[in-house]
């Protein structure tokens, strides 16, 4: 073997190799959430001065037809347009901008559309034309052809958007043939937009809470039907501070370290403990204990990731009240110290950043490992005090929701070494919701009333979140016991005369509305 290494590797020239047609298909598949796609669309509304932002779902009956985002910014001319729809188009971002790479509008709106229309007017005059473009998959595979959307359909789309928000100037982005909207009916449209606009609003408000705190700036969430005009529901997205807590879960905190990191120098770290057992949006917004400890990483404002440790440490349950905000330094982001992720929804932050938070203390010299400490040491108490006054249980399992295993894990203290408890559904006996098989600690529901109970909602594994929630709170006990007593039959014998009959009804209402 030899020892002998080239470190520079010798070329003979250069060759153009420009982009196949099926980088836009690579383009559209880089597993963008909905929610993430439709805020990084209102980065380009921010990016633009706007301040009124408007997230529209066209209905036509039970049947969604298109989603539009509209705002009220500076607009774009003909020119900016074309850049704006081009893959990668250069353009000169402001410093604050909240925009990057010059993809998210396509990447984001052909993740989950299949065409992407948009049309923006400036303000010279108000009989300015506006400009149109539109991409389709299909044109976009087809050598990168982007169509140039009809005048007259521009300003009418415009026209239409007159004074909510549009005045003089602003932009529309409309989504045709979204991928994720119902196909059929049956009410499953009114259940997709509670869903999916109440995940959306959390996502917004969470991720942009900086500016919607500000009293310039809002955004609006309205469906529509087209065919009536009839307006079903608007209603504006309220701020979701991350660090929002009424009061703090420590009296030492919330405080801020330094780490210096090499490279950039100092980044400031402002730590904070949430008190315990904290119920609010703020606190539940991001998954589960584990997910939202850890970094909030905002850059100029925009939060760009909520929660997760960097590789600093591993996350676990007793690290569930710590949060900690950074506010990227420009020069950080530029020196790839922290990598942003196109989407916007995570930071990869170098070791360099990891290695400095070892040696990171406060103005008074108490470290960042403290911090942690402290953290640690207030979920544990509250855990204690709550241990001395509640009897301890068998935990729940397979089946039932994090979130509501985290809520039990949280109020009452767990039995240790014990198998959890899980719920599933089966076919049983239909004169019974449920059976308990106390050797495999699960509660069996009756699959005969399972579709009654979703109301039509799509099942899973923890489906049903609510019923199974208080089906534990009623039979926990019965598999903490090595038998039932007569008192415990009777009890179970009432649960399972009211749960059929509850059911029943359930099902008497479904085929009433058939």
């Amino acid at each position: 073997m030899t020892t002998d290494w080239q470190f520079e590797v010798p070329t003979s020239g250069s060759k153009h190799l420009p982009p196949d047609s099926r980088y836009m298909e690579a383009l559209s598949s880089q597993g963008y959430g909905f929610e993430a796609a439709i805020a990084d669309l209102v980065d380009n509304s921010i990016d633009a001065g706007a301040k009124d932002v408007v997230i529209h779902f066209l209905r036509d009956g039970d049947r969604l037809v298109s989603l539009l985002v509209v705002d009220d910014g500076k607009g774009m001319d003909e020119d900016e347009l074309d850049v704006a729809m081009t893959v990668g188009g250069r353009r000169e971002y402001d410093p604050r901008a909240l925009g990057m790479f010059g993809t998210g509008l396509k990447s984001a709106s052909l993740s989950h559309a299949g065409a992407v229309t948009v049309v923006s007017k400036v303000r010279r005059t108000r009989a300015a034309a506006p400009a149109g473009r539109r991409w389709t998959m299909e044109r976009a595979l087809n050598g990168f052809q982007c169509d140039i959307v009809a005048p007259d359909y521009a300003q009418q789309l415009i026209d239409r958007y007159y004074d909510c928000p549009i005045v003089w100037q602003g932009t529309i982005i409309r989504w045709d043939a979204v991928k994720n909207f119902p196909r059929t009916g049956g009410g499953q449209t009114d259940r997709y937009l509670h869903r999916t606009i109440n995940k959306l609003g959390l996502h917004l408000g969470l991720h942009l809470h900086r500016f919607l705190a500000r009293d310039d700036f809002n955004i609006t969430i309205a469906v529509e039907d087209v065919s009536t005009g009839t307006e079903y529901m608007n209603f504006g997205v309220q701020p979701l501070d991350p660090f929002g807590y009424p009061v703090t879960g420590h009296a030492d905190y919330a405080r801020e370290f330094v780490a210096t990191v090499p490279s950039v120098g100092p980044v400031t770290l402002s730590a904070h403990i949430w008190p315990p057992k904290s119920n609010t949006d703020e606190f539940k917004a991001v998954g589960t204990g584990i997910d939202r400890q850890g970094f909030y990483f905002y850059r100029h404002d925009r939060l760009v990731q909520s929660g997760g440790w960097n590789n600093f440490r591993q996350p676990e349950q007793h690290l569930a009240l710590a949060r900690v905000a950074v506010d990227l330094p420009d020069e950080a982001v530029a020196s790839e110290v922290f990598r942003l992720t196109v989407k916007k929804d995570g930071v990869d932050a170098s070791p360099e950043f990891v290695t400095a938070l070892e040696s990171a203390v406060d103005a008074e010299g108490r470290s960042f490992a403290q911090y942690v400490s402290d953290a640690d040491a207030t979920y544990r108490s509250a855990r204690k005090r709550t241990a001395t006054t509640r009897k301890p249980v068998i935990p729940p399992g397979k089946g039932f929701e994090p979130s509501v295993r985290e809520a039990i894990e949280d109020e009452l203290p767990l039995l240790p070494g014990e198998e959890p408890i899980s719920v599933l559904w089966q076919k049983i006996d239909n004169a019974k919701f449920f059976e308990i098989d106390r050797e495999s600690r699960t509660i069996v529901l009756n699959h005969h009333y399972r579709a009654a109970i979703l109301g039509g909602r799509r099942g899973g594994l923890n489906d049903a979140p609510t019923l199974k929630s208080l089906l534990y709170l009623l039979l926990h006990q019965v598999f903490e016991k090595e038998y039932s007593g007569s008192r415990e039959k009777d009890n179970l014998q009432l649960w399972q005369s009211v749960l059929v009959a509850a059911a029943r009804a359930e099902m008497n209402r479904v085929t009433d509305n058939d």
